[in-house]
């Protein structure tokens, strides 16, 4: 019986967003990017989208991606479209089981989601049809595998760690190309630990390794007296209710009512 390739040597795709902030409740998709590889060194294809956001983009998000509240609107379409037909490319790929890459996950994810609810009325998790997405996050594989390394995890810091290319910074394809490249360099320097492993079961596995991080970063909070709190959940952060229970079809907020 032929023996299975790694899955760090089959198509991945990869996702990423620039947006007016980094407020996952409040902030606005401004630009989107899904990669699509086969293998390793074969040319990706690369779907991007532009909205225009409907609010202000601020400065210090324009400082991050380049893009003006001129540029936006002269080019970009309706975010109601472009959120729609990201959730609906997102939903093939996880219906072809094939893996997403998303650096840092819980924001692009989450805020895929609370624009899909702004706009469209639905959930990423209805948008996706009843499958589900099987995520592979750098930044949660290279914190579990090299957990005491000192220094930031940011795209740009990790691409340089592992030696991979990662040109035009802060611009949606970019980034998804280089963390799709940081991936299956992780996959192959760690051969035992993520490379071997199925990714549906890798899937499972960072939902248990983000929570810890979370509760070690947290933990350091508390120590230093800081009020920030950290989510555990991955890779998407549950929709709260104004009462702050999570949305779900069953629950009714009395506050509300």
């Amino acid at each position: 019986m032929q023996k299975s390739r790694p899955w760090h040597e089959g198509p991945i795709a990869s996702f990423d967003t620039e947006t007016t902030g980094v407020d996952v409740e409040h902030d606005r998709i401004v630009s989107a990017a899904l990669v699509l590889q086969s293998a390793p060194g074969s040319a990706p294809a690369t779907t991007t989208w532009l909205a225009d956001p409907g609010v202000p983009i601020p400065e210090g998000a324009r400082a991050v991606h380049g893009i003006s509240d001129e540029h936006a609107r002269a080019h970009g379409r309706p975010p109601r479209a472009v959120v729609s037909e990201v959730a609906r490319a997102l939903a093939e790929l996880s219906l072809a089981g094939v893996p997403l890459v998303v650096m840092n996950a819980p924001y692009d994810l989450t805020l895929l989601d609370r624009e899909l609810r702004r706009h469209r009325g639905s959930s990423l998790g209805e948008a996706l049809g009843g499958t589900e997405l099987l995520v592979l996050d750098p930044r949660v594989l290279d914190k579990h595998v090299d957990r005491y390394r000192k220094g930031r995890r940011t795209l740009t810091d990790l691409c340089a760690h592992y030696g991979v290319r990662l040109t035009g910074a802060h611009e949606a394809a970019a980034d998804a190309t280089a963390a799709l490249d940081l991936v299956r360099a992780l996959g192959v320097r760690h051969p035992e630990r993520l490379g071997a492993l199925p990714v549906p079961e890798l899937h499972v596995r960072q939902a248990v390794w983000h929570a810890a991080q979370a509760r070690g970063l947290q933990d350091w909070f508390d120590r230093e007296g800081t009020a920030e709190r950290v989510d555990t959940a991955w890779p998407l952060r549950p929709a709260r209710c104004g009462c702050g229970r999570p949305l779900t079809t069953e629950h009714r907020c009395e506050a509300a009512a």
